[in-house]
């Protein structure tokens, strides 16, 4: 078997600091798989994006990011506009770590880096929005805003629980937003919202059952809109998304296109697979089976 060339891109801070300790491992493991593996531990926030973006003009066979789902935002931001795209592999180490869940991506480490050896990928969508690129979702409205709130420090001390903290003070301050929508094949919609919801799979921010029918590859973005309601109707909206009951709630608008145009006369931030994403307007879009992602090929790998 040809030994392969791979670029692992990984955040020393993701998760507990988790890469830090299993890196000699890792490497030995991918090593031992026939991969040789050279590595680029991030520095700052867009350094994933560059290290992406060099290693697929170098030529690697492969990219590997390890960390959350911010670094994975960063590394799809640096593959996605290259014309010859090398496969991605994920290692999910990360605070949170949706798409690996959606992709059934294993959490354990050894699954995880055997996915990448076994050299199976799958082919995904990737949206678009403006110049930037998401994955997993897209969003805005005020509580979409919660993500840059949270410190990344109190992040890898806590974990998921910082969003949780930080979601039920926000949830104090919801104010909804007036929102034009033009959805291709749909049609137009003009109202006060709290948020949208632009999502590419199905799990999303801890809610496996959001968008219950969405595939990472079927060419579509499914998206939700919530309408203007108190603070009860949401916690009632947000306990209906748990068991994935939402969807038939009349403030809940549910459809699936392939281009959305966003516009609003207020100052509203989008939220790209939690990262800031830039502001309204926008108009999103997918790029179907646009990246290659390492998976497991029978499609039974649980998130583990």
């Amino acid at each position: 078997m040809a030994i392969k060339r791979a670029r692992l891109i990984y955040n020393p801070s993701s998760g507990r600091e988790e890469m830090k300790k299993r890196l000699p491992d890792i490497l030995q493991r991918l090593e031992q798989g026939g991969i040789e593996t050279s590595c680029h531990a991030t520095i700052g926030e867009g350094d994933a994006t560059l290290a992406a973006a060099e290693a697929a003009d170098r030529g690697y066979d492969m990219i590997i990011a390890a960390g959350g789902d911010g670094t994975l935002y960063e590394v799809i931001n640096g593959l996605a506009g290259k014309e010859n795209c090398p496969p991605l592999g994920i290692l999910p180490v990360g605070t949170t770590n949706d798409f690996a869940r959606a992709m059934g991506i294993p959490k354990h480490w050894e699954y995880a880096v055997d996915l990448i050896i076994q050299q199976y990928s799958r082919p995904i969508d990737v949206g678009k929005a403006n110049e930037r690129y998401f994955i997993n979702i897209a969003g805005g409205g005020s509580l979409t805003e919660l993500t840059y709130d949270v410190p990344s420090k109190l992040k890898t001390m806590i974990g998921q629980l910082a969003y949780y903290m930080k979601g039920m003070e926000k949830m104090t301050r919801l104010r909804p937003t007036e929102l034009t929508f033009q959805a291709a094949g749909v049609g137009e919609f003009h109202d006060e919202f709290m948020m949208f919801l632009i999502c590419n799979s199905n799990s999303v921010g801890g809610f496996e059952r959001l968008a219950p029918d969405s595939k990472l590859d079927d060419g579509l973005l499914d998206v939700l809109l919530i309408r203007k309601c108190n603070l009860p109707e949401f916690i009632k909206l947000v306990t209906l998304a748990l068991r994935g009951e939402h969807l038939n709630d009349p403030h809940v608008i549910h459809f699936r296109t392939d281009e959305l145009k966003v516009t609003t006369p207020d100052y509203v931030q989008i939220n790209l697979d939690g990262e800031y994403g830039g502001v309204l307007p926008c108009t999103f879009s997918v790029l179907p089976s646009h990246l290659r992602i390492f998976a497991d090929e029978t499609g039974t790998s649980t998130y583990r």
